[in-house]
């Protein structure tokens, strides 16, 4: 009898041992669910291994955070030529912002601001700044101007040489910024990125063979930095194929900096559309000669040293 009650007394401990084995992942993931649902307990458990943090999506890249740069009064410039010049040979353009250089007035052409008889015409006078935006130039004044015309004068040169002086200032605080990563190993076409600071590992950023998406997922304060040593090339491979920056889930193109330590070309066939302020220490190229499909960017184009030149754009001041 004793031995018959203890071989039952082991049976039942064995099977109640199995079930409490058997029961183990199911009471793991309750415990597991019940604390996500309460919010975790804010800092990593060091029994269960986990925090109260959101996981990252699979292959997500993880870019230092960065603030939005003041421009100073180069905020109202749409293109800026430095030293040299903003050159236009498209009827279609239009610049809805300020233009500028510190050259003297002759190294614009094909620009006219403000309307008769008190518009200012640089050049040939193709393209047009619209409403109260000028142009901003060191002496003489344009030739061949309305009577009310007031460009080309050492004041409009003073004004010019102040929005210059607050690119380089904006230029040298994007530069200082820590870098991130070159998600595209320097082709940034076909990324979707959040926010934060991108640095060109081999110095140049290109966004060729499709476009690229910045996702603010819902925060329209959400801030881009683009750094590259070099160059920015926006379309191609070739001239025939352009690119566009597209902005998504409240992502504002007054939050998008590029950061570009040579020239920029941007959509060489024409097309596409840009979003972003572009400061460059030599220069930008948008479209070329003969190109009559629109290239249109909500931002800015401004050079710190060398000229802009463009065919058939449209500028918008974000």
């Amino acid at each position: 009898m004793l031995l018959a009650y203890r071989a039952g007394l082991s049976t039942r401990k064995n099977t109640l041992i199995l079930s409490i084995h058997r029961l183990r992942p199911f009471v793991a993931a309750l415990i597991l669910g019940t604390l996500a649902a309460c919010g975790g307990g804010g800092d990593r458990d060091p029994v269960l291994g986990f925090d109260d943090s959101a996981p990252a999506a699979p292959g997500s890249i993880v870019a230092p955070q960065a603030a939005a740069v003041a421009l100073g009064t180069a905020t109202t410039f749409g293109a800026f030529g430095g030293s040299a010049g903003v050159t236009n040979e498209g009827i279609n353009t239009v610049i809805n912002a300020d233009l500028g250089t510190t050259a003297a007035s002759t190294l614009v052409t094909g620009f006219r601001d403000g309307a008769p008889p008190n518009d200012c015409v640089y050049g040939a006078g193709t393209g047009t700044v619209t409403g109260l935006f000028r142009i901003f130039t060191a002496p003489p004044a344009p030739v061949a101007s309305g009577i009310g015309c007031v460009g080309g004068t050492g004041a409009t040169e003073t004004i010019a040489l102040q929005a210059r002086a607050d690119a380089l200032a904006a230029y040298n605080e994007l530069v200082a910024k820590p870098g991130g990563p070159d998600p595209g190993a320097g082709n940034l076409a076909n990324l979707t990125l959040a926010p934060g600071v991108y640095t060109a590992a081999a110095g140049t950023f290109r966004i060729q063979g499709g476009n690229l998406t910045l996702d603010a997922q819902g925060n329209a304060d959400a801030v881009w930095v683009f750094q590259m040593a070099t160059s920015l090339t926006v379309g191609g491979p070739g001239a025939a194929f352009p690119s566009s920056v597209i902005l998504t889930n409240g992502a504002q193109a007054r939050n998008v900096f590029w950061q570009v330590g040579s020239a920029a070309t941007i959509n060489a066939g024409g097309g596409g559309t840009f979003n972003g302020t572009v400061i460059s220490q030599s220069g930008a190229v948008i479209s070329t000669a003969g190109n009559a499909t629109v290239v249109t960017i909500n931002g800015r184009v401004l050079s710190l040293n060398a000229s802009v030149t463009m065919v058939n754009t449209v500028i918008n001041l974000p």
